[in-house]
C-alpha cells in the first residue's frame, strides 16, 4: 500500500467530479479541474499497473472486463430510465467503444502502448525519454495539421488529447519505478511549484478560452497541466509518511473514494443535472450523496459481475 497514490485516486474523482457541478455552485468558475482530475486518474493507472507478468491477450482482458462491467450495468441502467437514447448512438457505441464516458475509450487503447513499454525493459527504463518523444510528436502535429483557431486542446473527446493521457500514464510508472528516490524528499520549493503552476494552469485555461487570437498557443496549457501532475506526484510522495500516521477517520474515507472513483464517474452524468436547480448548498449535498451511494452500489454489483466473467 502506497499511501499517497490514494490519496490522489481520491483527489482524482473529487476533482472530476467537481467540474461536472455546472449550475449547481453560484458561480461556474468553481466547477473546475477537471482535466487536472483525468490525467490524474491516468497517471494512477499506470502508477498500479507497473509489474504485468502475463502475456498481453490475458492481461488486456482482465483489465477490460475489470472496468467494463461498471460501464455495461450503468448505461442499460439509463438507457432503460430513458437518459440515454438511440437517436445518436447505437449499441455498440454506448456498450463497447467509446461508450458514453470518454476515460474508458482512452484506456481500452493506450492499454496497447503501455504494455509495450512496461514489458520491455530497454522502453521501461528510457520513460521520460519516451515521454519526450510523445511531446515532440504530438507539437508536430499540432503545428501542422492542428485546428489552431479557436481553444479546444482539452476537449476530452478528440484524439489529440490522448497524447496528454498517454503521456500522464507513463509519468505514474516513473513515479511507481522511482518511488524511493521521491518519497519522503520533503521540499518546501515543491508545493510552491505546484501552487504556482495550478494557478497558472487556471489563469491560461480562463485567457485562452476567452480570447481567441491567442490560440495558437494553447498547447502551453497542456504543458502546464503536465508539469502540475508531476509536481503534484512530487508533493505527495514527500508526506508519504505523513499521510500513513493520520488517524484513521481520515484515512477511511478516503480510501472509500478510491475505491469507487470508476464508478463515481460512470454515475454522475445523470444524477448531477437533476438537482443542479436546487438551491444551493442543498442541492450540492443530494447531489453528491446520491453519487457517493450510487457509485457504492455500482462498485458492489460490478465487481460481483466481474468475478464471474473472469
Amino acid at each position: 500500500m502506497i499511501e499517497y497514490a490514494t490519496f490522489l485516486r481520491a483527489l482524482a474523482a473529487i476533482l472530476i467530479t467537481n467540474s461536472h457541478y455546472t449550475g449547481v455552485y453560484p458561480i461556474d468558475i468553481l466547477a473546475s479541474g477537471g482535466l487536472l482530475g483525468d490525467v490524474l486518474f491516468f497517471a494512477l493507472s499506470g502508477f498500479v499497473l507497473v509489474n504485468i507478468k502475463e502475456k498481453f491477450t490475458s492481461w488486456y482482458k482482465k483489465r477490460i472486463l475489470r472496468i467494463y462491467p461498471s460501464i455495461w450495468i450503468i448505461t442499460l441502467i439509463y438507457i432503460i430510465l430513458g437518459f440515454y437514447t438511440f437517436d445518436n448512438w447505437s449499441v455498440f457505441e454506448y456498450f463497447i467503444y467509446p461508450t458514453y464516458y470518454h476515460f474508458i475509450a482512452s484506456i481500452a487503447i493506450l492499454y496497447i502502448p503501455y504494455y509495450i513499454v512496461v514489458k520491455n525493459d530497454f522502453l521501461k527504463n528510457r520513460t521520460p525519454v519516451i515521454m519526450v518523444g510523445l511531446f515532440f510528436t504530438q507539437l508536430i502535429i499540432y503545428i501542422f495539421f492542428y485546428d489552431k483557431t479557436y481553444y479546444h486542446i482539452d476537449t476530452v473527446r478528440e484524439p489529440m488529447i490522448r497524447f496528454l493521457f498517454l503521456q500522464s500514464m507513463l509519468l505514474g510508472l516513473y513515479f511507481r519505478v522511482n518511488h524511493f528516490k521521491y518519497v519522503n524528499q520533503k521540499r518546501l520549493s515543491n508545493w510552491i511549484f505546484l501552487l504556482l503552476l495550478m494557478v497558472a494552469y487556471l489563469l491560461t485555461k480562463i485567457t485562452f478560452s476567452r480570447v481567441q487570437y491567442i490560440s495558437n498557443f494553447q498547447i502551453l496549457n497542456q504543458i502546464i497541466l503536465f508539469a502540475t501532475l508531476f509536481f503534484a506526484f512530487k508533493c505527495f510522495s514527500s508526506i508519504e509518511n505523513k499521510l500513513t500516521k493520520l488517524p484513521s477517520v481520515i484515512k477511511s474515507p478516503i480510501a472509500f473514494i478510491a475505491q469507487i472513483t470508476l464508478q463515481i464517474y460512470a454515475v454522475q452524468y445523470v444524477i448531477i443535472p437533476m438537482f443542479s436547480d436546487m438551491v444551493f448548498p442543498l442541492n450540492w449535498v443530494i447531489i453528491t450523496t446520491l453519487i457517493i451511494l450510487s457509485a457504492y452500489l455500482l462498485y458492489l454489483v460490478s465487481n460481483k459481475f466481474s468475478e464471474y466473467l473472469l
